[in-house]
């Protein structure tokens, strides 16, 4: 009996070191989940920022690489989520990133209005909040950081005007307008920027269609506004979504001629994509406002101030090795704008490998 007992209670040592050893070498292993990783926001010393994207679409990833690979080099974790273009989720995650205690959050706005509860819920958490991109149209954030987007459509209307100009000998014509989403401010400033210039030339005729950055809107807008109008121009707020579009409806509509032509229909946008400078090479578009989208990720540069306790104050930035140059710091009703220069792209600097198409990807 008592031989029996001895064996019992050895089975049972050897059975709990056994399983002690399992759980160290389980404890041990690096979780590669996210919400495993943002658990140690509140513990670890490193700084962690969580960055909400609004879907990896257009231009996104590249907007989302720029601003991980500066905080990277400062030693910097970020927390990635994809929304996937869905507002509701988009405020979810955000909430995740507030319960984890992140140190600040950077998001692209879905919507630009809508985001204002998750702006509200951060503030109350104290957690920075910044958006890149895109801005908020309310609340108080630390800062937004995002292109110069009313310069965006000024220098692409003083294109059009001038293209315009040079085929009827003054500035006369009509012009479709392949609007973005105007719930968001990015889409209302290209437009506010470009009728700054049109408006003051009563006998060009704009006509307007909000896409909401839809690509199949962009072909069907241009289609049935062609099919029945004559058309001398467009300018679309995003030449990433729409050049591929605008351009296969043309062709449907036999209606695509290059440049020279007389009847070349102008093409002029903003983004200054891989698709709008072969356009340009290639003779069918005629100019784009060119977005330093590698450079917002600049932010962190700021995010490292407010971090440290310095005070962030107006200003102008340069910098002579970047298109960019000159931004603004400046106060707005939202928080500190960081404005970055676009920059007007012609067949006569598309080659410029500054620009953010031409460089690797």
């Amino acid at each position: 009996m008592m031989k029996k007992i001895v064996t019992i209670i050895a089975c049972a040592v050897a059975l709990g070191i056994a399983l002690v050893t399992v759980f160290a070498h389980f404890s041990q292993v690096e979780s590669p989940s996210i919400s495993d990783s943002a658990d140690k926001a509140k513990t670890s010393s490193k700084i962690v920022i969580g960055y909400s994207a609004p879907g990896f679409v257009g231009n996104q990833h590249l907007i989302m690489q720029g601003l991980k690979t500066r905080a990277i080099k400062k030693g910097w974790e970020v927390l990635v989520f994809n929304a996937n273009l869905n507002a509701a989720k988009q405020a979810e995650q955000i909430e995740f990133l507030i319960a984890k205690g992140v140190n600040a959050i950077v998001a692209v706005p879905i919507d630009s209005e809508a985001i204002a509860s998750s702006i509200k819920k951060a503030n109350v958490a104290d957690i920075p909040f910044y958006t890149i991109d895109r801005a908020p149209t309310c609340c108080n954030i630390e800062m937004s950081v995002l292109s110069d987007n009313y310069l965006a459509g000024v220098q692409s209307a003083n294109a059009m005007v001038e293209l315009l100009s040079k085929r009827y000998g003054s500035p006369k014509g009509t012009v479709l307008e392949l609007q973005g989403n105007l719930l968001q401010n990015v889409a209302q400033l290209r437009g506010a920027g470009f009728h700054s210039v049109i408006d003051k030339h009563p006998d060009i005729k704009v006509f307007s269609y909000d896409t909401k950055w839809s690509a199949k809107k962009h072909t069907e807008y241009t289609s049935f506004f062609l099919l029945s109008q004559k058309v001398d121009g467009i300018y679309m707020h995003s030449d990433s979504v729409g050049i591929p579009n605008v351009l296969s409806a043309l062709n449907e509509l036999a209606l695509k001629h290059k440049t020279g032509d007389s009847r070349h229909v102008f093409i002029v946008g903003v983004d200054g994509s891989i698709v709008a400078l072969q356009g340009i090479r290639d003779g069918y578009v005629d100019q784009a406002s060119s977005q330093p989208i590698n450079d917002f990720g600049i932010i962190v540069e700021w995010m490292e101030k407010r971090l440290n306790g310095q005070e962030i104050k107006e200003e102008i930035v340069t910098n002579t090795n970047t298109l960019w140059s000159p931004a603004q710091v400046k106060k707005a009703d939202i928080g500190w704008k960081l404005l970055l220069s676009t920059t007007s792209v012609t067949k006569h600097n598309v080659d410029d490998k500054r620009l953010w198409a031409n460089q690797p990807q």
